[in-house]
């Protein structure tokens, strides 16, 4: 039981850093395609960030698997489910600072990226 806590606790703190990270670095390439309070709707930017975001959900389920090493569906359902609890409020907060596809492609990603890099990942 705490491997299994533990392993989404890795893999949260996984996506967490890479998403972070990486959005530090999109702002850095299209640092003029930001407004002042760092929102966007430059389609090329907010593909970028669900890329980067996916990227994420792969890498944190493959990591959540990596430690659990058993029954990749639960684990990783339970981290998409993790990314989601907070996902949801995140994107509300910034509800009206990107377009609706947005928000709905990068919430409709996170569990199936999620369960996809545990299933890379592989496991008994």
């Amino acid at each position: 039981m705490i491997r299994s806590i533990l392993a989404v606790i890795a893999g949260y703190a996984t996506w967490t850093v890479i998403f972070l990270g990486g959005n530090q670095l999109l702002f850095a390439l299209f640092k003029n395609r930001y407004r002042d309070d760092m929102s966007t709707d430059d389609g090329m930017v907010l593909l970028a960030t669900l890329a980067l975001s996916l990227l994420a959900s792969i890498a944190a389920g493959w990591v959540t698997m990596a430690i659990a090493k058993a029954k990749p569906v639960p684990h990783t359902l339970a981290l998409g489910l993790a990314l989601l609890a907070t996902g949801i409020p995140v994107q509300m907060s910034y509800w009206d600072s990107s377009p609706l596809w947005y928000h709905l492609c990068f919430l409709g990603l996170l569990l199936p990226g999620s369960v996809l890099g545990g299933k890379l990942r592989g496991g008994s």
